[in-house]
């Protein structure tokens, strides 16, 4: 035998969900694949100069002389692939996942070897069912010969590759377009409405905080609100900075009307200007300005949100939202702080978190008795525990817990602190009923706090519900479909996982890695699960990158109560870390 190198485009596909599909009907998973070979892969393989050169159970290898070629022929099988599953039940469908690289390849007997083929294949492993994912040289040499846009995925660390290496998703698309544009998301059974980002008009950067907290606000107004289905604050601030086109975002968020406006703050006065728009028709139902000492800035948000709803429905009493709304504080130098701390929320590294938690310790100073500050920074002692941050942490522990009490004691009634203090009493180990109970409060006052819905479903995942946590993780998503991806598809991952479909997990938990590369829990429960799958190699990686975050690679797991889940995910870490099971 004879080794030769030569510069290849390398196509690498496997089957999203193999072990899956072979388990429910092997026989018809196998006939379907050996048609869909025949009828498409083959054809198509052939028709743009590709020569196959090896398959696996449920994947296979192409070599081509062209990045073109390559991806003519990767975009045509992802689209063909759409047709032939259009009437296929989605529990049954095959759907490929493409991963293409430009590279050095050795070629000994046929089969090929080298980095340019472990690079294609770990980049199919980052793509998602139906999608492609390219390498950096890849993109630059099909730019300006496809019709094709390229998402930057960022600087990617490949299992066995030495060095970073930056990946792209292919987005849209005179092929894939109609696989990749964002979905229209259907409108709920009752008013719906999407708060976007309001412009800051105070002349200072600096006030930007101020004008995202008066959003924030009248959110919660909103929410407070039975009868109204609201988006929650952080899928509606995607929208920030951008050209608004509101019968997009209608479509996108699934809503029926769009509240946006401006906030202008100046000395002791603050004006805000509000305007209500239906989105399917861009039709401008209502437009306001409200203006007021900053004193009763609480009077001016509720006022807003009275007014809102009044247009809605007028059938209906907004007089409802007067009777929920309490001032968060009287203490308006808190109520700022708590503004600026709450921008670290979706903080995923402990300078940003350890930045709030001094800021929330200032407001709590001023006012002792402030619940929503104690609540959160509760929650960012839970984020301590969960990312192992703290120096000491037993007493971290308490701490979460004790604040969390607190909360509870001052604002006992506010459906925010409830679903807060629901979870770190979870998350800390306390009582997993009680806390379940405080979650389900929070959620009956006001069935559209996305947050409390997602705190739900951690919750139910630590008291071993998987598959009830995966459905609450769902609802949080639709009232929010841009907040916390990464979370959710964290708790939705670890759901699967718990239910043993490990294909699913681990496709939703490298999703989640994407998304938030620094989150300690994301490379736990991967590992594990890649060490239950057979994959060892995979997950020993997942763990030398772990180590490079924090030292604890098998935590304590104490608040995952279900004991038999719970041996699933520690036996799985220490297979991964090489220790005795």
């Amino acid at each position: 035998m004879t080794a030769t190198r030569r510069l290849a485009a390398i196509l690498a596909a496997d089957v999203a969900g193999y072990s899956r599909l072979i388990g429910v009907d092997e026989g018809g998973t196998l006939q379907a694949l050996k048609a869909i070979r025949a009828e498409l892969i083959d054809p198509m393989i052939a028709s743009h100069n590709g020569r196959l050169v090896k398959t696996t159970g449920d994947g296979l290898l192409v070599e081509f002389s062209s990045v073109v070629d390559a991806l003519r022929c990767a975009t045509e099988v992802q689209a063909g692939m759409v047709g032939r599953n259009a009437t296929v039940a989605a529990d049954k469908r095959i759907e490929f996942r493409i991963g293409i690289n430009m590279g050095d390849v050795v070629v000994e007997d046929g089969d090929i070897f080298g980095d340019g083929v472990n690079v294609a294949a770990r980049l199919e492993a980052l793509a998602e069912p139906g999608g492609i994912c390219v390498s950096a040289r890849v993109q630059e040499d099909a730019a300006g010969k496809l019709d094709l846009t390229f998402d930057d995925l960022g600087e990617q660390a490949l299992k066995n590759i030495a060095r970073p290496v930056r990946a792209y998703r292919i987005a849209t698309g005179a092929v894939s377009a109609s696989a990749q544009e964002t979905p229209t998301l259907p409108l709920p059974d009752k008013p719906s409405i999407a708060v976007l980002p309001f412009q800051n008009m105070s002349g200072d950067p600096e006030q930007e905080y101020f004008a995202d907290g008066m959003v924030e606000e009248i959110i919660t107004a909103l929410s407070r609100i039975r009868w109204l289905f609201v988006i929650a604050r952080n899928s509606s601030f995607t929208y920030k900075g951008q050209a608004i086109d509101v019968k997009k975002v209608g479509r996108e968020l699934g809503v029926r009307y769009v509240l946006e406006g401006s906030v202008r703050k100046g000395g002791n006065q603050v004006r805000i200007t509000a305007q209500l728009i239906e989105a399917e028709t861009g039709a401008h139902l209502w437009a306001e300005r409200f203006d007021g000492p900053l004193e009763n800035v609480f009077e001016i948000q509720d006022r807003v949100a009275i007014a809102v709803a009044g247009v809605i429905e007028p059938a209906l009493q907004a007089a409802e939202i007067r009777r929920s709304s309490n001032r968060p504080t009287d203490d308006l130098t808190a109520y700022d702080l708590y503004l600026r701390a709450l921008q670290y929320s979706q903080s995923a590294d402990r300078a940003g978190t350890v930045e709030a938690l001094q800021t929330l310790g200032l407001a709590i100073k001023l006012d002792p008795r402030y619940g929503a500050a104690l609540a959160l920074a509760a929650c960012y002692r839970a984020d301590f525990y969960v990312n192992g941050w703290a120096d000491d942490p037993e007493a971290n522990r308490r701490e979460g817990v004790e604040l969390a009490r607190r909360a509870l004691r001052a604002a006992g009634d506010d459906p925010g602190v409830l679903t807060r203090a629901a979870y770190v009493f979870g998350n800390l180990g306390e009582d997993i009923d009680a806390a379940i109970a405080l979650v389900d409060r929070s959620v009956e006052m006001n069935p559209s706090l996305a947050l409390g819905w997602y705190h739900s479903g951690w919750l139910r995942l630590w008291a071993g519900q998987a598959d009830l946590a995966i459905e609450h993780f769902a609802t949080s998503s639709r009232l929010s479909p841009h907040e916390r991806p990464a979370r959710v598809l964290l708790g939705m991952g670890i759901g699967h996982f718990f239910a043993r479909r490990f294909d699913e997990a681990r496709a939703m938990l490298l999703r989640s890695l994407q998304h938030r590369p620094g989150w300690v829990p994301n490379y736990r429960f991967l590992a594990a699960c890649c060490a239950q799958m057979g994959r060892l190699e995979e997950a020993r990686d997942i763990l030398r990158q772990l180590r490079a975050i924090t030292p604890v690679a098998v935590p304590p797991a104490s608040h995952w109560r279900n004991l038999e889940q719970r041996e699933l995910y520690l036996s799985g870490l220490r297979l991964a870390a090489g220790e005795k099971t």
